[in-house]
């Protein structure tokens, strides 16, 4: 966590910032470097946000996710999203039952507190479709009876977006449900050659064993609730306004940003503050959140795309374009 200047809190933040801490410790007796991979995570577990992490393989996507979820006295569910996989295989189904004569509904892994999708665009439309209810409504509806889901209900997503063959694009409704799109990068010289070294000593010995459990599902709703009063000042609202309203008038996107995008970036803004102790949320907080929270919402134009542009280096030249309050 960045060191900030002193200043009077009016709610008192420092349990929540220690605790993190400690979250990032344990996780880095393990992974190297990936500060603003956690630092993003941690933003989307306070949002109640869930998380679609896309980068090349053999990076510690899986790892970083199962790592975090070792972190958390909470269940874990580890799904392989694969081509043949059927939504029944994900959300359960009704199972005729000898003994009583009648049918039982028979939980599947999505019913957990911390669930890792593994290559989530390798399932077809269908099975991808099946998340739809339970990522934004936190419940499952299956022969019109209803299943809601345990807090904390937080789906970590993976997906490589260099293999294409054999994987199916998330639709725009699917990515919406996303809080926040997290890209990761390959780790610096030095950060590789600290990683061989830790690997070498430690030899053989489990990673995940390394790893204690800090969070309680209690704790991660007070912290939720302490998050939801981080104070926002009336300019800043306007500032994240601004934002998403300009993405809708840029002549470089086709699809502009959704009111519920705004509503996630002030949200991820008050979780950034949180992280770093405060209770007020400041411009640097909102710029910090605005790329991972809105690339994936955003469609580039035609021409754009053929050019090679992203988004993600169209949302800093918006964000620079309008002034922030003083």
């Amino acid at each position: 966590m960045e060191n900030t200047t002193e200043f009077r809190s009016r709610i008192d933040m420092s349990e929540l910032r220690d605790s993190l801490m400690r979250v990032r410790n344990e996780i880095h007796k393990v992974i190297v470097g990936q500060e603003q991979f956690l630092d993003h995570l941690l933003i989307a577990l306070l949002s109640r946000g869930h998380v679609l992490i896309e980068g090349v393989p053999g990076i510690a996507k899986t790892l970083t996710a199962k790592l975090i979820a070792k972190t958390i006295d909470a269940g874990f569910s580890r799904i392989q999203f694969t081509p043949d996989l059927m939504p029944s295989d994900v959300i359960g189904t009704n199972v005729f039952n000898l003994s009583t004569s009648n049918f039982a509904f028979n939980k599947g892994p999505i019913f957990s507190n911390v669930i890792l999708i593994d290559e989530i665009n390798r399932a077809p439309a269908k099975t991808q479709a099946a998340l739809f209810e339970v990522m934004e409504e936190f419940q499952v509806t299956v022969d019109g009876k209803t299943y809601p889901m345990e807090e904390p209900f937080w789906v970590l997503a993976t997906q490589n977006p260099i293999e294409q063959e054999g994987t199916y694009r998330l639709p725009e409704a699917q990515l919406d449900r996303f809080f926040m799109k997290i890209n990761v990068h390959y780790p610096s010289l030095d950060e590789e050659i600290l990683l061989l070294n830790n690997k070498n000593e430690k030899g053989n010995t489990p990673e995940i064993s390394e790893v204690g459990t800090i969070l309680t599902p209690a704790l991660i709703a007070d912290f939720r609730e302490l998050t939801s009063k981080i104070y926002v000042e009336p300019g800043l609202i306007r500032y994240i306004a601004q934002i998403t309203d300009a993405t809708r008038t840029s002549s470089a996107l086709y699809l502009g940003a959704s009111p519920r995008a705004s509503v996630a970036v002030m949200t991820a803004s008050k979780a950034a503050a949180a992280i770093k102790g405060r209770d007020f949320v400041t411009p640097e907080d909102i710029k910090e959140a605005t790329v991972p929270v809105l690339a994936h919402r955003l469609i580039l134009t035609p021409e754009k795309e053929m050019e090679g542009m992203k988004p993600e280096e169209i949302i800093p030249i918006i964000v620079e374009s309008i002034e922030v309050p003083r």
